[in-house]
C-alpha cells in the first residue's frame, strides 16, 4: 500500500507540473517598422550603424533643432508674435576609446541662431526674457573644451572655451538642457546673475563686462573635486568680457574687462550607490567680477547734481539652489523614465549699489509621468520674483523731482508665473505648449502686465 501511494503521488505531481501547467506565452511579437522608428533615439537613426560604431569608439555627434513661437496676448509693450529657431551641434571625444588613456573629455559645440525681431524687448519688455531662444541671429562657436579626470574621478580639470551655466547653479532634476521643462531664461539662469552685464540705460556709461551664459563662452578654467560620491567644492575663473557680437572666436584677455569667478559646494542627498532614499542637490555658491562697476544712484543723478559718479571696484552675489525628488512612482529600478515629482527653490543676493537686481527668488513643482501612458511627459508650474535696487528707485524719484515724468515710473519688482507641459511625441521630438503671465515687465508698473502664450519644440537628428 505504501508503494502505490507513493506512485500515485509521485504521478499527481507529473500531472501538476508537465501536463496539466500552463501553455507558454506566445513569443512577442517584433515591433512595426513604424514603432521601431518613432522609438529610436534620433529622428536619423544610426547612420546604418555608422554612428553607433563611431560612439563605440570614442566619438559622439548630437544635432538638436529648437524653435519656438511666443505670442504676447495681452499687456507689455504691444501683442505679436514672432518666430525663433536655433540648431546646436555637438561633438564629444573619449581619450579612453580614442587612444587608451582613461579620463579625458574634448567638447566641441557650436550654434546658429535664426531669429526676426527681439521678442522680449519689442513686444513684452520684461527683464527675464520669456523665451530661452530669445537672441540676435549668429552662427558661433559655443564651446570646445577638454576636461581630465584624476585619481578615480575625484579630481577633474576643465580648460577652454566654456559656457558658465553647464558648471555652476546648474539643476539636476527640474531642468537640463536636455530637458527644457520651463522656457522664461531666469529658471535656465538667475536673472541676478546677468547683474555682471552692461545695463541697457540711456546716458549710463558703458563698461566691460557680461557673463558667458548659453549661447555664449568665454576662455576660462575650472577645477572640481568630490572628496565622497555626495559632495564636491568646485571653482573657475572665466573672460570677464565674452564674444557676443561676433562668431564666439574672439579672444582678448585684457586687465580692462577684467575676470569673472565663480565658486560652488555642493551635497548630494542620497546621491551615492546603494543610497534609498529620495535624491536631492543642494548648492551654495558665489561670483565675483574685477572690473570696475558704475554706482547707479550717483550715476543716474550726476547730470542734475554736477556730481562726479562714484566707481565701485568689482562686483559680487551670492546665491543658493536646491532640487529635489519628493516622489517617486513605484517602478522597476532599471526604468529609465523615472517618474514623479520634483521640486526646487532657488535664491541669489546681490549688492543693491551697483547691481539693477539685488534679490531673485524662485521655485517650482515639476512631475514626469503624470498621466498614464505618458511616462516620459512633463508638467511644470514655476515662480520667480526679482527685486529692483532701491538705489535706482531712489535716483528716479530724484530726477522726478526736478523734471516731472523724466525718469518714468520708478522701479520695484517683476514676476512671471509659468505652467509648461513637455510631450514627449516620439523618442526624439517633443512638443510642449507653454503659458506665462509676467507681472510689472520692465521692473515697474509702466507697463501693464503681460500673458504670454507659446510653443515650443525639439528635434534630436
Amino acid at each position: 500500500m505504501k508503494t502505490r501511494a507513493t506512485a500515485v503521488i509521485l504521478g499527481s505531481c507529473l500531472l501538476a507540473n508537465g501536463l496539466g501547467a500552463a501553455e507558454p506565452p506566445p513569443p512577442a511579437t517584433e515591433k512595426s517598422a513604424f514603432i521601431q522608428f518613432m522609438e529610436q533615439d534620433y529622428l536619423l537613426g544610426t547612420w546604418g550603424g555608422g554612428r553607433t560604431w563611431l560612439k563605440d569608439h570614442g566619438v559622439d555627434f548630437e544635432f538638436v533643432y529648437f524653435g519656438a513661437w511666443p505670442h504676447n496676448v495681452q499687456g507689455g509693450i504691444k501683442t505679436g508674435n514672432v518666430l525663433e529657431g536655433a540648431f546646436m551641434m555637438l561633438l564629444d571625444l573619449d581619450s579612453e576609446k580614442l587612444a587608451g588613456y582613461p579620463g579625458g573629455h574634448l567638447r566641441a559645440g557650436g550654434l546658429s541662431i535664426h531669429n526676426g525681431d527681439p521678442f522680449s524687448p519689442n513686444y513684452v519688455g520684461d527683464l527675464n526674457q520669456v523665451s530661452l531662444l530669445d537672441f540676435p541671429d549668429t552662427l558661433r562657436l559655443w564651446e570646445l573644451w577638454y576636461e581630465q579626470m584624476f585619481f578615480s574621478g575625484k579630481l577633474s580639470l576643465k580648460f577652454g572655451q566654456m559656457a558658465i551655466d553647464q558648471d555652476f547653479i546648474m539643476p539636476e532634476y527640474y531642468l537640463t538642457l536636455a530637458s527644457l521643462n520651463f522656457l522664461n531664461q531666469t529658471f535656465f539662469y538667475p536673472t541676478v546673475a546677468f547683474n555682471v552685464y552692461d545695463q541697457n540705460i540711456p546716458g549710463f556709461p558703458v563698461g566691460h563686462h557680461a557673463l558667458a551664459s548659453t549661447p555664449y563662452g568665454a576662455p576660462g578654467a575650472r577645477l572640481r573635486y568630490s572628496p565622497t560620491e555626495r559632495c564636491y567644492v568646485q571653482a573657475g575663473v572665466y573672460d570677464g568680457n565674452p564674444d557676443r557680437f561676433g562668431d564666439g572666436t574672439r579672444i582678448n584677455l585684457h586687465k580692462e574687462e577684467g575676470a569673472l569667478a565663480y565658486f560652488e559646494a555642493g551635497y548630494r542627498l542620497n546621491g551615492a550607490k546603494g543610497d534609498s532614499g529620495l535624491p536631492g542637490n543642494y548648492k551654495v555658491g558665489g561670483w565675483y567680477h574685477t572690473d570696475e562697476f558704475f554706482d547707479y544712484k550717483s550715476t543716474l543723478t550726476a547730470p542734475f547734481t554736477g556730481a562726479a559718479p562714484e566707481v565701485h571696484s568689482g562686483n559680487w552675489g551670492v546665491y543658493f539652489l536646491a532640487d529635489q525628488t519628493l516622489y517617486r512612482e513605484d517602478e522597476p529600478d532599471d526604468d529609465p523614465a523615472r517618474q514623479g515629482l520634483a521640486g526646487f527653490f532657488r535664491v541669489a543676493l546681490a549688492p543693491p549699489d551697483r547691481n539693477l537686481a539685488p534679490f531673485g527668488i524662485d521655485g517650482g513643482l515639476v512631475y514626469k509621468g503624470l498621466f498614464p501612458t505618458r511616462d516620459w511627459d512633463t508638467l511644470g508650474v514655476a515662480f520667480s520674483y526679482m527685486e529692483l535696487s532701491d538705489d535706482i528707485a531712489d535716483a528716479q524719484r530724484f530726477m522726478n523731482s526736478i523734471i516731472p515724468g523724466i525718469a518714468g515710473e520708478p522701479v520695484d519688482y517683476e514676476a512671471v508665473l509659468e505652467v509648461s507641459y513637455r510631450a514627449q511625441l516620439t523618442a526624439w521630438w517633443t512638443l510642449q505648449p507653454d503659458f506665462q503671465y509676467v507681472m510689472h515687465p520692465g521692473g515697474s508698473s509702466q507697463n501693464d502686465d503681460a500673458f504670454v502664450w507659446s510653443l515650443f519644440t525639439t528635434l534630436r537628428f
